[in-house]
């Protein structure tokens, strides 16, 4: 995704006296964050036809690490100017804000769901199980109990696991901080120490209380993405050269490793030449097997394993070369018909990555919903086609709600 060269806007904590941290967002930062959130909405519609095209279904990462590696570069402008302006309290403070925000948009979010879950299955007569089908079974049948466990995430149901992931990264950004102002090796020492932590199975967070099963995402195996976002935008890390070289083994990575990262690919070469495709079956199984029995996975996603990293990275990559010096080329330039409408995509797909979180959160309630939709209608191209232009609709319209709540605009002087 977008990175930036060192400069006197992003120096390390020690410096003194401090430049003043820029406030100006990255274009490439807004664009591809917004593009995570299109993506986001198509994948958690249940049964959606679109989510076999989403990039999850071609290689390791996803939309997932998208949205935390762009965070991590947003946090960078948004909080780590103020330790800088403000100093270590002041900036732990801005991000304790952060992180109560994010926490009461994850209780939100949450009894919102619950609630249309319950709905359903209260007052309607569906073949479908709505409660069940999110596991949320466990909560209506104990509610003393989960409750406690919700509000102290000792209880984290599977489709509400991301933002608390996000929360718990974003309260470590002190301790980072504080590390910066000693040595950056010691930031990338820890970094890497908490990813191993968690790859090993030595630090994870409890999801629920009646069985041993873990938070999906493990905040301390994603930390590594958020806070490499993070060093990116601070110019803690320069930013990678654009190199032929580069180029060819980002694309290499990401097409070589296609069969192994995604069973889809296994199934169209299993298709075309069945004996290639039972052979890399046995691969991907012997592979997971492996990965199992040592407890060490090279692509987990709930520790973050280092084959989805290094994916990530070679599309990242890639995505920031194609979005030109600055992000030049996500400026639509001139006046043809063309240009005109390139310039509203790049306006309205940045408007959504600019309100990400109000997005997201939007975007996991009415996923529910519009799966509700394609269960009354049918699944067909036709009703595929209306429920996600629908969903992007709706949260294009919650971006510019949002931004135009943020304006405040009845703080404004009269004419």
């Amino acid at each position: 995704m977008a990175t930036v060269s060192p400069s006197a806007d992003f120096v390390s904590l020690p410096v003194k006296p401090a430049a003043a941290a820029s406030t100006t967002r990255d274009p490439r930062l807004d664009f591809y964050r917004g593009i995570a959130m299109f993506i986001i909405l198509v994948a958690h519609i249940p049964d959606n036809a679109w989510a076999g095209w989403i990039p999850a279904r071609f290689g390791w990462s996803d939309a997932t690490e998208i949205f935390v590696f762009c965070s991590g570069m947003a946090s960078a402008i948004a909080f780590g100017g103020a330790f800088l302006r403000k100093g270590w309290a002041m900036g732990t403070a801005r991000v304790a804000f952060r992180v109560w925000q994010v926490y009461w948009a994850h209780i939100a979010l949450f009894f919102f769901v619950a609630m249309v879950m319950a709905a359903l299955d209260t007052y309607g007569t569906f073949e479908r199980n709505y409660v069940e089908s999110l596991n949320l079974g466990h909560f209506f049948d104990d509610p003393m109990t989960q409750i406690v466990g919700l509000f102290t995430l000792t209880y984290v149901p599977n489709y509400f696991d991301i933002l608390p992931m996000y929360l718990v990264v974003l309260a470590l950004m002190p301790l980072f901080m504080a590390l910066a102002g000693f040595r950056l090796a010691a930031v990338a020492g820890a970094s890497i120490a908490l990813w191993i932590g968690a790859n090993i199975g030595l630090l994870w967070l409890p999801a629920e209380p009646w069985s041993d099963r873990e938070w999906f995402f493990n905040p301390f195996g994603w930390q590594l993405l958020f806070f490499t976002g993070f060093a990116f935008m601070r110019g803690w890390l320069p930013a990678p050269p654009v190199s032929p070289l580069l180029i060819t083994a980002a694309i290499a990575f990401l097409v070589l490793s296609a069969p192994f990262g995604s069973w889809k690919v296994v199934t169209w070469i299993t298709a075309v030449s069945p004996d290639l495709g039972d052979a890399l079956k046995g691969v991907w199984t012997w592979v997971g097997a492996q990965e199992r029995a040592t407890g060490l996975s090279l692509r987990d996603k709930t520790d973050f394993g280092v084959l989805r990293y290094v994916h990530f990275l070679s599309l990242a990559y890639l995505a920031w070369v194609v979005a030109g010096d600055g992000g030049c080329r996500l400026r639509a330039e001139g006046s043809g018909g063309a240009a005109t409408l390139w310039r509203g995509v790049l306006a309205v797909v940045t408007k959504v990555g600019q309100q990400s979180l109000a997005v997201f959160v939007f975007s996991m309630a009415v996923a529910r919903v519009l799966g509700f939709v394609l269960d009354m209608t049918g699944r067909s191209p036709a009703t595929f086609l209306l429920v996600n232009l629908g969903g992007f609709a709706m949260i294009i319209a919650v971006a510019y709600l949002a931004g135009w709540f943020k304006s405040q605009p009845w703080r404004s002087k009269r004419a």
